[in-house]
């Protein structure tokens, strides 16, 4: 039940950041998803690969703003 949580927590986290339309916040916002992508890959909850690209994927969005 744990694992789900913080699964779920993330995937939000993604969602708001992407949903950002102003850099300011974005930026304010990317620390804080990246740290919690990085945790959920050192306890294996998620790929370290898959983590990777998440976080290209954020940045790449944010440069874009």
């Amino acid at each position: 039940m744990n694992n789900k949580y913080h699964a779920k927590t993330v995937r939000n986290a993604i969602k708001k950041l992407r949903e950002t339309t102003d850099k300011k916040s974005a930026d304010k916002l990317y620390p804080e998803v990246i740290s919690k992508i990085d945790k959920l890959a050192g306890k294996s909850h998620i790929h370290k690969n898959k983590a990777a690209n998440l976080k290209s994927k954020l940045a790449k969005h944010i440069s874009g703003l």
